[in-house]
């Protein structure tokens, strides 16, 4: 069961209104009914919360083309104490837009939000190879920006159709990502003082591994942990600490919920090896399935714990 967002709860996101996050947000009926907050950032979206203007913000984090979204992720790690409370997984549609009558040929400039742009490279060399690229600070934005005339003739947006209808634009070329497979995860992220959703049956944990030190086999040191409880990983990744030059911490997504033992005891053996370790949330995952191999896991550990307990009720006690 997903933890729902109350009545009347405010929630920021990245707008403003016809941005794929409001599109992923629009999938979830509390958070639809709630009274949306758009932001011009990632970093305003989170502040929003971490301030107590918004009871909870709503942020893309990953791209299956493009990879996580660092301006949204870099905050969470570095900038704030906030918790990811829940994951969307949205599939995305790219589109190019422009006022009617506009032509693909007449397009001169192509503005978006540079991951969405991203996503649509190949297209772009093909379709428009000449047409000047230019970041805008979301989808939505760069479509007020065409819609308005502020970006000026011959421009055109990559978004949503939602904004195409919202700001009247006509959609000059549907689905130009150039994989059939482009999905977004979204997490909604609440205060860390409220807590953490209670076990939902299916299940992902977030945390950040800060190294002690840089030396051989410490990776493996961390991932062992999770090997030797058959903890499946599902997102491994090394962002820069901002510390020093080749110093990274790791971003660690895995299945199961801290209220585990077995995902407990792994990050119990966690903190005594590393420097630092961030908790960023267990929440209920997208999508079906996963259960069984958490199940599984839980058991094999349940029945290690049995024989080892067996053991060690055979200690004679001290003469």
């Amino acid at each position: 069961m997903t933890e729902r967002v109350a009545p009347g709860s405010t929630v920021a996101y990245l707008g403003p209104p016809g941005s794929f996050t409001e599109e992923a947000l629009r999938t979830q009926p509390d958070l639809a009914g709630a009274n949306l907050l758009p932001q011009r950032s990632f970093a305003q979206v989170l502040a929003a919360v971490e301030e107590q203007r918004a009871d909870a913000g709503f942020v893309a984090i990953e791209n299956a083309i493009e990879g996580s979204v660092v301006a949204a992720l870099d905050e969470l790690i570095f900038e704030r104490e906030l918790h990811l409370v829940r994951e969307v997984v949205l599939p995305v549609t790219q589109n190019l837009l422009a006022p009617a009558g506009t032509g693909v040929e007449d397009v001169r400039q192509v503005i978006s939000f540079p991951v969405a742009t991203a996503q649509c490279r190949a297209w772009l060399g093909r379709h428009v190879p000449d047409a000047e690229e230019v970041a805008a600070l979301s989808t939505s934005e760069a479509v007020r920006l065409v819609a308005t005339g502020d970006a000026g003739p011959g421009a055109a947006a990559i978004g949503t159709t939602l904004a195409a209808s919202l700001y009247g634009l006509a959609v000059l070329a549907a689905g130009i990502e150039d994989h059939e497979h482009n999905v977004t995860r979204f997490v909604l992220v609440a205060p860390a003082a409220a807590g953490v959703p209670a076990p939902s049956g299916h299940d992902k944990t977030s945390i950040v591994c800060f190294q002690a030190a840089d030396r051989p086999g410490s990776l493996h040191g961390i991932l062992g942990q999770f090997s030797a409880r058959d903890i499946n990983l599902v997102k491994l990744e090394s962002r820069p600490t901002k510390r020093a030059l080749g110093e990274y911490c790791f971003i660690i997504d895995f299945e199961g919920h801290v209220a585990e033992e077995v995902v407990a005891d792994c990050l119990r053996d966690l903190h005594t090896t590393v420097r630092e370790i961030k908790f960023l949330g267990s929440y209920p995952a997208a999508g079906k399935g996963g259960a069984r191999h958490r199940r599984d896991a839980h058991s094999a550990w349940v029945a290690a714990d049995d024989w080892i307990a067996s053991i060690r009720r055979a200690i004679r006690p001290a003469p």
